[in-house]
């Protein structure tokens, strides 16, 4: 091999820098301002934190297929209209919806912050609620689901991240 030709690899990563700590922290204390983690909702309401409202923004069918327990439902196309006989001034929303590849709770997250309320969206939805292994309300009772070890340790013990 010539040794005007490169054998070093392009860098994937590198090839746009990373940004400033400064840049970083503004970026990542932003976005925890503004998400949750189906772990940390979990926890909250486990330990009966107040000042927190689960919201579930899909379908009548999707929540009678299963749901948080204790959250509210209240689909995003409702929420103007029912948000503020169902959320007291003084709660935090939480909203979710069914898993990462919708975007239906940040739609709502963004109605209820028009309305006033201080929100966040629960990231990875209803699905990764599931696959933790976490319990869910449906119209036959509350089911306990196995642990998806791709997102939770088998043990059902919290990662502690």
């Amino acid at each position: 091999m010539s040794a005007s030709l490169s054998t070093s690899p392009t860098a994937a990563v590198l090839s746009t820098p990373p940004a400033t700590a400064e840049l970083a922290i503004a970026h990542f204390a932003a976005k925890l301002a503004f998400e949750t983690d189906v772990s940390d909702v979990h926890a909250d309401l486990a330990a009966g934190v107040p000042g927190i409202t689960v919201v579930d923004t899909r379908s009548l069918e999707a929540w009678e297929q299963g749901h948080i327990p204790g959250a509210v439902h209240l689909p995003t196309a409702r929420i103007a209209a029912r948000a503020a006989e169902l959320i007291g001034p003084d709660q935090v929303v939480v909203t979710y919806c069914w898993g990462p590849g919708c975007n239906g709770s940040t739609r709502a997250a963004l109605a209820f912050a028009r309305l006033g309320h201080p929100v966040k969206e629960m990231i990875g939805g209803y699905e990764y609620w599931v696959r933790e292994g976490f319990p869910t309300q449906t119209l036959l009772g509350v089911r306990h689901n196995d642990v998806d070890p791709l997102t939770a340790p088998a043990s059902g013990a919290a990662c502690a991240c």
